[in-house]
């Protein structure tokens, strides 16, 4: 009678081996993903210049989210809260408490609209005025660091696709 064996096994690979494939654990390697995501790597970056931000703009008195604010007043005063949350893409709650902060701050006043009973026109301070230049050059101090980092090339192909993930992702 004649036995049938089975294979032998085979040796187990050697783990310094760069031919041994990572076990698959059905999670994708983490630094791998967070170095492949345009998400991750964008909030990442938010964070970091919104940390630059902060520090440039606090010798005037204001934070990120006010001069956010303030940019769309500077180009258009008169908005209401409602077109300052559509143009910014923040909640209302978030908006309405930076408008309150913004007004205790002495940076705007809130008027009547002239049509809609409801809504309120946001206006802008002699103050808030003043700080346009200040503010403007403590933001453009940031995006120059960050720009010598990259050179001006990279710098302004970088906020074009910034720029167009921005309105395709608007686009819900």
């Amino acid at each position: 009678m004649t036995r049938c064996s089975a294979p032998p096994d085979p040796a187990p690979p050697d783990p310094g081996s760069s031919d041994t494939p990572a076990p698959d654990t059905g999670t994708p390697d983490m630094a791998a993903f967070r170095a492949g995501s345009a998400g991750y790597l964008s909030n990442h970056l938010a964070r970091l210049f919104a940390a630059e931000l902060t520090a440039a703009l606090a010798p005037l008195g204001l934070a990120p989210a006010q001069f956010m604010t303030l940019l769309e007043l500077w180009a258009e005063e008169g908005l209401t809260q409602a077109d300052l949350v559509a143009r910014l893409d923040v909640e209302q709650a978030t908006m309405a408490q930076t408008l309150a902060r913004m007004e205790r701050d002495g940076l705007v006043t809130r008027a009547p609209h002239p049509t809609d009973r409801r809504a309120r026109l946001v206006v802008l301070s002699d103050r808030a005025r003043d700080l346009r230049a200040p503010a403007l050059a403590a933001a453009q101090g940031v995006n120059a660091r960050a720009e010598r980092a990259i050179g001006s090339e990279r710098m302004a192909a970088l906020v074009e696709v910034m720029g167009d993930l921005v309105a395709a992702l608007r686009r819900r």
